[in-house]
């Protein structure tokens, strides 16, 4: 291997690397333990994709409806604790108990989804 070639294999993986880094923040860099927060909503969309899924949410409010997202676990985490891709459908009834964003967006990190009645841990990586 010459010194070029090395030196193209040493960058690629410092790039990807720093790639995904990026794409997997630690809990406490992006939501606050102190803005727990409860949501009773409709799904409108779910990401079901690593490296953590997505619920996308209409909250009705005072004012209007909200549209809120939450982060869950990854999907193979979420399958051991018995979610499947079934588990949520557009349309349906949840309640989410989570953390809120620290920039007070409307966006969770969600410990708990609850749908027609049972209750899914959802792989929340607060504390950790």
């Amino acid at each position: 291997m010459n010194a070029k070639t090395a030196l193209a294999i040493a960058a690629l993986l410092v790039l990807t690397t720093a790639v995904r880094l990026h794409a997997h923040h630690s809990f406490a860099a992006v939501f606050d333990e102190n803005k727990q927060i409860k949501l009773q909503g409709t799904v409108t969309k779910l990401e079901w994709m690593n490296p953590h899924i997505w619920i996308y949410l209409d909250v009705k409010m005072n004012n209007g409806v909200a549209k809120w997202q939450c982060e869950g676990g990854n999907p193979n985490t979420l399958l051991r604790q018995g979610w499947t891709r079934d588990s949520l459908q557009v349309g349906a009834s949840i309640d989410i108990d989570g953390w809120q964003a620290r920039n007070g967006t409307n966006t969770c990190n969600a410990r708990t989804v609850t749908v027609n009645g049972k209750r899914l841990f959802a792989g929340s990586s607060a504390g950790q």
